[in-house]
C-alpha cells in the first residue's frame, strides 16, 4: 500500500512537473531560475558565466535521501560533478554545493559524514572547494560538526550561516576562530519563533553585523543576499575600513538581480553566481514559495528586474 501510494505521488508529481514546463508563465520562470536537469545543461550555463567574468557555485538539486542506496548515488553525483568541472577551461572558477541530508544524514551521522568526506578526497584531486549548505534549524548543529570535524583533514571546505537563526552570531565568532569559510544567507526556511527572528527588521540588523564580522575578520566569506540596500551598507563598511575586494565575494542566485550582479562585478568586486540544476528542481521551487509567500513576489518582481 505504501508502495502504492508512493508511485501515486510520484506519477503526480511528474504530471505537474509537465505542465508547470508546459505552462507559458511557468516555462520562462523555471528557465530563468533553475540552470537545466543535466549536468551538462548547467555546466554550459556556468562556463558562459565564468567566461564572462562571474565566479559559479554548481548546486545538484534534492535533499532528505530516503535511503542509503539513494544517498550513495548522490555522493557518485558530486564527485562526477567534480571530475566534470576539472576538464572545463573555467574550472578554476567553478566549486560545487552539497547538503548533508542528500549524502545520508537522514540514515546516520557516520555515514553521512563518510560520504562527505569521500566528496572533499575527491574534490582534492582535482583542487576544488566544496560548500556544505545549511538546511532547517533541526539539522544545524549535527551539520556544524561535521563540517568542523572535516576541515581538521580536509581544508577545501566550508558551510552556510543563517542569519535569522538566535544562534548565528556565536556560529560566527567560531568560524572566525576556526578559520572556516562561510557563506552567509538570511535563511529560507519557515522556522520555530523559538529558534529565529520573525520581524525582517530584525533579521536585516543580523545579517549587516555577521556580515561586517567575516569581512573584516573572516576568512574570505560569502556575503550572499540581493537586498541593494544591505549591499550598498557593506560596500561603504568595506571602503571605511579599507578592505581588499579579493578578501570576500558577493554571492546571488541564478537569475535574481542580474542587473546588480553584473553592477558589481563591474564595480570591481568578485561575485559568485549560485547556479541550481537536477531534476528534482519543481520541490526546491515549490518548497521555497511555501516557505515564505513573499518569495513569489520577489522572483516575479526578479523577472522585470533584469
Amino acid at each position: 500500500m505504501l508502495l502504492r501510494s508512493a508511485i501515486i505521488r510520484a506519477s503526480e508529481l511528474s504530471f505537474v512537473k509537465r505542465m508547470v514546463r508546459r505552462s507559458r508563465l511557468f516555462r520562462g520562470v523555471v528557465k530563468r531560475f533553475i540552470a537545466g536537469d543535466t549536468l551538462e545543461e548547467s555546466l554550459a550555463v556556468a562556463e558562459t558565466l565564468a567566461a564572462s567574468g562571474y565566479l559559479v557555485t554548481l548546486d545538484n538539486l534534492g535533499e532528505n535521501t530516503k535511503s542509503e542506496a539513494e544517498a550513495l548515488l548522490a555522493k557518485n553525483t558530486y564527485i562526477e560533478m567534480l571530475r566534470r568541472i576539472a576538464r572545463s577551461p573555467q574550472a578554476d572558477r567553478i566549486n560545487i554545493s552539497i547538503k548533508l541530508t542528500q549524502c545520508g544524514l537522514d540514515q546516520g551521522v557516520a555515514f553521512a559524514e563518510r560520504n562527505y568526506r569521500e566528496v572533499l578526497a575527491a574534490a582534492e584531486e582535482v583542487g576544488n572547494f566544496v560548500r556544505v549548505d545549511m538546511e532547517a534549524s533541526a539539522y544545524t548543529q549535527r551539520t556544524l560538526d561535521i563540517v568542523y570535524r572535516a576541515f581538521e583533514d580536509h581544508r577545501n571546505t566550508g558551510t552556510v550561516l543563517q542569519s535569522y537563526l538566535f544562534r548565528t552570531t556565536d556560529d560566527v565568532e567560531e568560524a572566525v576562530r576556526a578559520g572556516i569559510r562561510i557563506r552567509l544567507v538570511k535563511g529560507a526556511y519557515l522556522e520555530p519563533e523559538s529558534v529565529a527572528y520573525k520581524d525582517k527588521a530584525d533579521t536585516d540588523r543580523a545579517y549587516v553585523a555577521q556580515s561586517k564580522r567575516l569581512m573584516e575578520s573572516g576568512n574570505y566569506p560569502a556575503i550572499a543576499t540581493h537586498d541593494e540596500r544591505i549591499i550598498d551598507s557593506l560596500r561603504a563598511f568595506e571602503k571605511e575600513k579599507g578592505l581588499d575586494r579579493a578578501s570576500f565575494e558577493f554571492q546571488m542566485l541564478f537569475g535574481i538581480r542580474r542587473d546588480l550582479q553584473q553592477s558589481l562585478k563591474d564595480a570591481g568586486y568578485r561575485v559568485r553566481v549560485y547556479v541550481p540544476y537536477g531534476d528534482s528542481w519543481y520541490p526546491y521551487f515549490s518548497r521555497r514559495l511555501a516557505e515564505r509567500p513573499a518569495n513569489l513576489f520577489f522572483i516575479l518582481k526578479s523577472l522585470f528586474r533584469g
